[in-house]
């Protein structure tokens, strides 16, 4: 997992197209996904942020997990 995503998971929200990335979709599959529903989404005011528990949770993943993952060769250069 790269230093980026890694670092959004570990916070309460993300972007949509960091949690897309998280799902191995690209930026305009994400948006589709989220306008869906399938992508869980907040919206505040002309924002839309994914809360990443609901995230982690369609993962499969706990913050704790997320934070002890480690860094992979060549991560965040």
């Amino acid at each position: 997992m790269d230093k980026q995503l890694k670092e959004a998971l570990a916070q309460p929200a993300t972007t949509v197209p960091l949690a897309g990335k998280a799902l191995g979709l690209s930026r305009n599959a994400a948006y589709e996904a989220a306008q869906r529903g399938d992508i869980p989404t907040l919206k505040i005011g002309g924002r839309i942020i994914v809360p990443t528990a609901k995230l982690r949770a369609m993962l499969g993943m706990d913050a704790a997990t997320v934070a002890a993952e480690p860094a992979t060769v060549g991560e965040g250069v």
